[in-house]
C-alpha cells in the first residue's frame, strides 16, 4: 500500500447549492458507469488514486477548478449515486468529512460483508492511511476528511485531506491498495510540496530506530517520561529530518481564482475546439453520435470522453476540464446548466444502451476522444484561452448559465 500522490488546493468554504449538487451526482455516475464498463473496477479504484484524474473530474462537473472543495463535493456526489446501487456497480464509497469520517470502519464493515471481503483488514488499511499522513507525516496539514472507496475485489482507493489553517490551503492525499509495501516504514512513492526546510516523518525508512525508540519510551512509566521530556525540552531526541521531494505526482493549485493560458493546455483546448466547431469535422462528428446535436454540447462531450477515456498523461493541466461546465464561483464561466443537462441525458443514454448490449453510442463518445487527439497530435492548434473565456461569458445567458451568487 503506497500513498500515490497529493495536491495542494487553497482552502475554500461553503456549500454546494442542490442545482450542482444533483447535477454532479448524475454526471458522476454516469462518468463512473462508463469507466467500469470500458476498464472494469480496478480501473475505476486506480484512478480514484490518482490526484491528477480526480482534480480533472471535478472540474468537468462544474466545481471551483482550483479549490479545496472539489475533494469534498466529488466525493459527496459520488458517494450519494454510487452507495445506492453499490451491489450492482461492486464499489463502494465509505466515509466523509467531518463526523462522516468516524464512521468509516463501520461503514467498511458493513460494505465488507455485502462484497465477502474481510472487514479488518480493510478498516486497518482505513485507520493506518489516516494516521500515516495526519501524525507520522507532519506537514502542518490536520485531517478533516477520510474516504475509503472499494471494489467487491478488495481492491481500495483512499483520498483525505487536511488543512492549514495559517496558510489558507489543503492539500489532499491519495492511496492505493496495489502497490506493495508497509505502512510505517517508507509508504510513500514521494512527500511533496512548497519547501519550509526540514519536517519530521517517522514513516520513512530510515526513522526505523527513531521509532523503536519511542515505542520504548511509551512503555517506560509516566514519572520517567516526565522526566525524560523536561531533560529534553520537550524536543524529540535525535529526529530524522527529511528534505521535501518533487516529483510527478503532486498536484499544486494557485490561490487566484482565474483561469489563465497557463493552466490549460492550449493546443489541447484547441484540438477540442476544433473538433466541436471546425466544419471540416461537422460529418465526422454527425456521424459519431446523434444529428442535432450542438458544437457547444460536443465541446463539453469531448473532455467528458477524455475524462473515460483519456491516459494519466491528459490529466496535467486539470483545469482545461472546467471548459466543458464552467465553475461554480464564475471561473473560468458560469455553469451553464443547458449544455450541463444535454451532456448528462447523451451520457446516461450511451450507458444505458451499452448494459443491453449495444455499445455503439458510448464507442461513440469514445471516438469524440480519439478524433481530438487526432486533431492535436497531426494539427497542434492553439487555442486562444482568454478568448474562448470572453465567448463563454458572452454566451452564458443563451446556454442558462448560473453561478452561486445569483
Amino acid at each position: 500500500m503506497i500513498r500515490t500522490g497529493t495536491a495542494d488546493l487553497p482552502l475554500h468554504y461553503g456549500k454546494v447549492p442542490e442545482w450542482l449538487a444533483s447535477r454532479m451526482a448524475r454526471l458522476g455516475l454516469a462518468i463512473t458507469e462508463a469507466v467500469l464498463a470500458e476498464y472494469g473496477t480496478s480501473g475505476w479504484i486506480e484512478r480514484m488514486s490518482d490526484p491528477f484524474w480526480f482534480q480533472a473530474l471535478g472540474c468537468v462537473m462544474g466545481m471551483d477548478w482550483h479549490s479545496s472543495g472539489i475533494t469534498t463535493s466529488v466525493l459527496g456526489a459520488l458517494k450519494r449515486a454510487v452507495n445506492p446501487i453499490s451491489r450492482e456497480l461492486g464499489i463502494c464509497i465509505c466515509g466523509g468529512r467531518g463526523n462522516a469520517s468516524r464512521r468509516t470502519p463501520d461503514e467498511l464493515t458493513a460494505v465488507s460483508h455485502q462484497f465477502g471481503l474481510p472487514d479488518t483488514d480493510l478498516v486497518t488499511a482505513s485507520r493506518l492511511s489516516a494516521k500515516v499522513d495526519n501524525s507520522c507525516v507532519q506537514d502542518g496539514f490536520q485531517l478533516y476528511l477520510h474516504t475509503f472507496a472499494l471494489d467487491r475485489s478488495g481492491n481500495w482507493a483512499v483520498v483525505q485531506q487536511g488543512m492549514n489553517s495559517e496558510t489558507g490551503m489543503a492539500r489532499r492525499y491519495h492511496w492505493h491498495s496495489s502497490k506493495a509495501g508497509s505502512f510505517v516504514s517508507s509508504p510513500q512513492t514521494a512527500i511533496v510540496g512548497t519547501n519550509k526546510g526540514s519536517i519530521v516523518n517517522f514513516s520513512d525508512f530510515r526513522a526505523d530506530e527513531s521509532r523503536k525508540a519511542v515505542m520504548d519510551f511509551l512503555k517506560t512509566h509516566p514519572d520517567l517520561q516526565q522526566k525524560e521530556l523536561v531533560r529534553l525540552g520537550l524536543v524529540p531526541q535525535n529526529p530524522v529530518p527529511l528534505q521535501l521531494e518533487l516529483w510527478d505526482r503532486n498536484l499544486s493549485l494557485p490561490k487566484r481564482h482565474e483561469v489563465t493560458a497557463a493552466d490549460a493546455s492550449p493546443s489541447r483546448l484547441g484540438a477540442v475546439l476544433a473538433a466541436a466547431y471546425e466544419h471540416q469535422f461537422e460529418s465526422f462528428t454527425e456521424a459519431l453520435l446523434l444529428k442535432g446535436v450542438g458544437p457547444r454540447t460536443l465541446q463539453s462531450l469531448a473532455l467528458v470522453s477524455e475524462i473515460i477515456y483519456g491516459k494519466a498523461v491528459r490529466f496535467s493541466d486539470p483545469a482545461r476540464f472546467s471548459f466543458a461546465h464552467g465553475g461554480k464561483d464564475g471561473h473560468p464561466f458560469p455553469v451553464p446548466l443547458a449544455i450541463y443537462d444535454s451532456t448528462i441525458q447523451i451520457l446516461e443514454r450511451a450507458v444505458s444502451s451499452s448494459k443491453i448490449g449495444k455499445s455503439d453510442q458510448l464507442a461513440a463518445v469514445r471516438n469524440l476522444h480519439t478524433l481530438a487527439v487526432t486533431i492535436e497530435q497531426t494539427q497542434n492548434p492553439q487555442a486562444d484561452v482568454p478568448a474562448v473565456i470572453a465567448r463563454e461569458r458572452a454566451m452564458s445567458p443563451h446556454y442558462g448559465g448560473k453561478t452561486v451568487f445569483e
